[in-house]
């Protein structure tokens, strides 16, 4: 009765724990300033910039006047990882994300926004459109400045229906930072260019 006891007593601790511990939202400015590290520098400061409120919802953190949206790191994630991209690209994005918020997997969202795409309910650009990717460990990440110490660029390239036949690129890297093309011939067709090392 008393290991009884004693496993209660420990799970209900446990329990009270977890519901205590939140995870912390980094105030906007610092927000800002991680969101827009990939982007380059000419465009950083003209960046529109999305990131999380004191509830942890995304938000828009500052309106931009330039081509570039920047998306801040996800606190309830593991490591840091934020990205840039091209004004073209948000109806792409904004899909996504109402996808995963309504609590589609990765297989799932793929054939959804396919079928959109196919049936003209929205559309992905007609030309190159750039990604940029900035990531790296918890334990890197310097919270009062914004600043990465272990970040590492990935750069995409979405070049919907573009094929390894009409790019000359190979579908698979065989030299690290090379640029392949991933999902060829599919409306989310993309360049890869990175992780390079």
């Amino acid at each position: 009765m008393k290991k009884i006891t004693f496993i209660a007593a420990l799970l209900s601790v446990c329990f009270v724990t977890s519901q205590e511990t939140k995870t912390e939202i980094l105030s906007p400015e610092i927000q800002i300033k991680t969101a827009v590290l990939p982007a380059p520098e000419a465009d950083k400061d003209a960046a529109m910039v999305y990131g999380y409120d004191s509830s942890g919802n995304l938000t828009v953190l500052r309106e931009g006047t330039n081509n570039l949206i920047c998306i801040g790191d996800d606190p309830t994630k593991e490591g840091v990882s934020v990205a840039c991209y091209s004004k073209t690209l948000e109806p792409f994005m904004k899909r996504g994300r109402e996808l995963t918020a309504e609590g589609k997997n990765t297989k799932e969202k793929r054939e959804i926004q396919g079928a959109e795409v196919a049936s003209g309910k929205w559309q992905m650009p007609i030309v190159p459109s750039m990604l940029y990717i900035y990531y790296g460990s918890d334990e890197a990440y310097d919270k009062k400045t914004g600043e990465l110490g272990d970040g590492q660029y990935r750069y995409v390239i979405y070049t919907p229906f573009a094929t390894a036949e009409s790019t000359g690129l190979p579908s698979k890297p065989h030299e690290k930072g090379m640029p392949w093309l991933m999902d060829p011939g599919t409306f989310r067709a993309h360049i890869m260019v990175g992780p390079f090392n």
